[in-house]
């Protein structure tokens, strides 16, 4: 009677250590990205009675071991790793992680895994972890916007986006431009355009560029197919800096119109004023040569002039593309995620938290959407993924179970008393 007893008691414990997961899995139905936990039983050992005997060669046959069971233990809390419904925020700094892996925050000391990714800018302009002050780990741009995802990530690697206090310009080195020439212009017609480009230092410069000495038959050497030419010549301030004859071709266009000599390197070289001289490359491709009016504008160019870090935006692959105020959009860094081979080995530390153990395995880390790992959703936060139908069944059985264990102590109790009563 003691065993059984004993193996009621045993029950108990196991019915209360299960209660405490499905009320911590209750406590947390609206945690942000928190993984629902259950919890399994296994027989405690049993005692052996009588060992199992081998059936004898014509006699009697085999019996079976007798084994009285001592309870149940608790065999293991499992994770239940499925992904939690997203939930749309509209806040550019939250992250919701969609398929495998893990954000990495730190503390300045170690790296924590979390799929919390409830963040927003300190006055540091670090991207934090709202709930702990954490920041946010990843691989940072270089001034051209470069990354280097090959490097290594350790807790020093916090990202940083400085609104408004990172300053941008652009040098420029192409300019694209189109329109048409008049087929019909005489030979000493001339059509001129002004263009700006910029500096290293973000400086303006303001370029003519003449369009003039409409040759029949084309001058220069022409290509084949070639019916008709114009020269080009770029000045600043009446400075010459280019022109077809020095630094490019004449442009030669054939019987439609086209442009025969696409491609051709046309060039300029903005003399030093304060900053470097540097060349411009002049696309005339889109240019054409019909008989209607000469409009000639240059369409693009890639240079910028000063502008200060206005906004942000977080794209799928962790990709923070910085928006300044002159219209310059610049990569500045991308956020770290981490996969494990056992990612249910992962330790619980509180706060949305995980650390790698032993058995979770080393993290490897790369950029969201390559290597398994999956992308992240800008504006939503992944939800618990608790199902309270479940858990509410559980709790049913687990309350029948403790019920019914409790019935074997009374029971067993009220033996035990009237053997005690025997002797009186």
């Amino acid at each position: 009677m003691l065993q059984a007893l004993l193996a009621g008691v045993a029950s108990i414990k196991a019915q209360q250590t299960r209660m405490n997961v499905i009320g911590n899995n209750l406590a947390n139905v609206n945690t942000t990205a928190f993984k629902g936990s259950r919890i399994t039983f296994q027989e405690m050992i049993a005692q052996t009675i009588r060992g199992a005997t081998r059936p004898q060669n014509g006699g009697l046959g085999g019996t079976n071991p007798i084994q009285y069971g001592l309870g149940v233990v608790v065999g293991s809390t499992d994770v239940n790793l499925t992904q939690g419904s997203l939930q749309s925020t509209n806040r550019q700094t939250d992250l919701a992680v969609q398929g495998n892996g893990y954000l990495l925050v730190s503390n300045g000391d170690r790296i924590a895994y979390t799929r919390d990714g409830g963040l927003d800018l300190d006055a540091n302009g670090s991207l934090i972890q709202v709930s702990t002050g954490e920041k946010l780990v990843g691989w940072t741009a270089d001034a051209y916007g470069n990354l280097n995802t090959t490097s290594p990530i350790g807790p020093a690697n916090g990202i940083t986006i400085p609104i408004g206090s990172l300053q941008a310009v652009q040098v420029s080195s192409a300019a694209n431009f189109a329109g048409n020439l008049n087929a019909g212009a005489a030979n000493t017609d001339t059509y001129q355009i002004t263009f700006r480009v910029f500096d290293s230092l973000g400086g303006a410069h303001d370029i003519d560029l003449t369009f003039s000495n409409h040759q029949v038959p084309p001058g220069g050497t022409p290509p084949p197919g070639a019916i008709a030419s114009w020269d080009w010549a770029a000045e600043e301030n009446g400075v010459p800096i280019g022109d077809s004859s020095t630094s490019g071709e004449l442009l030669y266009f054939d019987a439609s119109g086209n442009l025969i000599n696409t491609g051709a390197a046309q060039t300029i070289t903005v003399p030093a004023n304060g900053a470097p001289a540097f060349d411009v490359n002049l696309n005339f491709d889109a240019i054409s040569q019909l008989y209607t009016d000469t409009q000639v504008q240059m369409k693009d160019q890639n240079g910028f002039p000063p502008g200060s870090l206005a906004s942000f935006s977080i794209g799928a692959d962790g990709i923070v593309t910085g928006l300044f105020t002159n219209g310059l959009t610049r990569t500045l860094a991308q956020i770290a995620m981490a996969i494990f081979p056992n990612p249910a080995g992962l330790e619980r530390i509180g706060n949305n938290l995980l650390r790698a153990t032993d058995n979770s395995g080393l993290p490897v880390v790369g950029p969201p959407r390559a290597g398994g790992r999956g992308s992240l959703n800008a504006g939503f936060l992944e939800q618990s993924n608790v199902d309270l139908g479940n858990e509410f069944t559980d709790l049913i059985v687990t309350q029948r179970g403790f019920q019914a264990n409790t019935r074997v102590v009374t029971t067993v109790d009220e033996m035990l008393q009237d053997l005690l009563n025997m002797k009186r």
